[in-house]
């Protein structure tokens, strides 16, 4: 018996040099860990056959369906700032393309399928544990509505990995609306390939910012439409106190989706120079630092656009100054409208977002936790009166104090009354993210005793993180000083 993969390539179709025709090394026993069974649906595929030992050899890289592309994408990319002319697909092979049931063009890429040409010494595979973490957090980000990649299926490979210690093999089974990053065009720009570069943007209009084409400069357009993208989402993330860990220019996707989750967290107490990444030893990628990387990381994009800008490259440079320049505008005002939101403000008054500041420095003063923070405060909009419960998450509530009655004076100019208030914070303020003790505990009984009744129980949860779940309570609760997570890895 057969599937059928419904797979129509765009990307395979460019020239030869854009990737490495590869298939995946075979393993020893696939046996399928977990299939998103609502997203094979959505991506036109048959979820009871997937979910068969032969969707599993599939899922795991043992068999490749039938007009797969069977491609590693080259790029290359700045890590920790430091440019690096060849990266790649060092342990991913793209599958190919399908079009969703909404008419999404849709990768599917296998993660830790084996070597390819671009692994550098590395073994080409990837271990449970980080497979896991992918697909919690990345299924979790989707729930809470943030741009994502999307995780379709969790495999065994019936082989084993080493890395900090010996973890069983995995493979991911990543679903993307591309796997194009500012390092793709970093990787023909360096190479003064202006054609490649030239291909690549008309592929990424076409693809992503079809609106582009019709502009009168569409390169710029097409700058303008990253910026944006890119300007949104990392707002996003800092709404629910994301920290993706390794914000690197090839871990920068132009389509504006949140992409290769490796050392990611969800802050605990807020603290902007948090940091779990075990190799961003400076802080470069600490929570407060995203934006600013975002718009370095952009900035680079721009420089790979130059030449398409203009044939005078001063010109070409002036547009892509006045391009970036549009970032910090579109970032804050997002990022500002967020908080507002958070904070139960849906008017707008002049000093909105100077309340909105004054309780994230009160929360660092306070060592407050984030995510319960605005969920308290969200479940005491109904009668801000009583804030006991806020107040008890502060370890100094002095800051605190001083800015409650502020809140409930301005919550008073607002024309909604408390259940409508209530009712709108709670949809914006999650009671459940994948808090980093949650996500080990999965990850240890998964790989130190084969249970995976722990992350089937967390993805439960995450499905619904917007609602209270009180036979599941103890999951909104931050960790206990024993339980708490304090460096996460990449797996590679």
């Amino acid at each position: 018996m057969t599937v059928h993969f419904p797979f129509d390539n765009s990307y395979a179709a460019l020239p030869e040099n854009f990737f490495a025709r590869v298939a995946p090394t075979p393993v020893a026993a696939p046996r399928l860990i977990k299939l998103n069974r609502a997203l094979a649906e959505q991506l036109g595929l048959d979820p009871d056959w997937l979910d068969s030992p032969d969707g599993a050899a599939i899922l795991a890289g043992a068999r490749v369906p039938e007009g797969a592309a069977s491609i590693a994408m080259a790029y290359a990319g700045h890590q920790f700032g430091n440019f690096v002319p060849q990266l790649g697909d060092g342990r991913a092979i793209l599958l190919g393309e399908v079009i969703d049931r909404d008419g999404v063009r849709r990768d599917i890429q296998l993660k830790g399928s084996g070597r390819t040409p671009f692994s550098r010494m590395g073994d080409g595979r990837a271990a449970l544990g980080p497979v896991l973490r992918e697909y919690i957090v990345s299924e979790a980000m989707a729930e809470l509505g943030i741009p994502t990649t999307r995780s379709l299926a969790a495999t065994l490979t019936g082989e084993r990995v080493m890395r900090d210690e010996i973890q069983p093999g995995a493979v991911l089974t990543r679903v993307a609306s591309s796997h194009i990053r500012v390092g793709t065009f970093q990787f023909f720009a360096a190479r003064g390939d202006r054609d490649a570069v030239r291909a690549l943007a008309d592929h990424v209009i076409a693809r992503h910012y079809p609106e582009a084409a019709q502009a009168d400069a569409p390169y710029r357009a097409l700058l303008e439409g990253v910026i944006a993208r890119q300007a949104d989402l990392v707002a996003r993330w800092m709404m629910i106190g994301f920290i993706h860990g390794v914000m690197n220019t090839d871990n920068t996707s132009v389509a504006g989706e949140t992409i290769d989750y490796g050392p990611c967290a969800f802050m605990d107490a807020f603290d902007p120079k948090t940091v779990f990444s075990s190799i961003d030893h400076m802080g470069r990628y600490a929570f407060g630092n995203q934006p600013p990387i975002a718009l370095w990381n952009l900035t680079r994009l721009a420089e790979c656009l130059v030449p398409l800008l203009s044939d005078d490259e001063d010109k070409g440079v002036e547009i892509a100054q006045s391009a970036l320049g549009g970032f910090a505008e579109r970032f804050n005002a997002a990022y500002l409208a967020g908080l507002s939101a958070k904070l139960g403000l849906f008017t707008s008054q002049p000093d909105d977002a100077q309340l909105s500041l004054d309780i994230l420095a009160a929360m660092a003063k306070g060592h407050a936790d984030f995510t319960l923070t605005f969920r308290r405060l969200s479940d005491a909009a109904g009668d801000p009166a009583d804030l006991g419960e806020v107040r008890a998450l502060f370890d100094d509530p002095a800051a605190f104090d001083d800015w409650a009655p502020r809140w409930r004076q301005r919550l008073a100019a607002e024309p909604q009354d408390g259940a409508a208030r209530q009712a709108a914070m709670q949809a914006v303020n999650p009671a459940y993210i994948p808090r980093n003790h949650r996500v080990e505990a999965v990850i240890r009984a998964a790989v130190d005793r084969n249970d995976f009744a722990p992350f089937e129980e967390l993805l439960a949860v995450l499905a619904n993180p917007f609602r209270d779940q009180p036979e599941f309570a103890r999951y909104a609760e931050p960790p206990q000083p024993h339980e708490r997570v304090l460096e996460t890895f990449c797996g590679t």
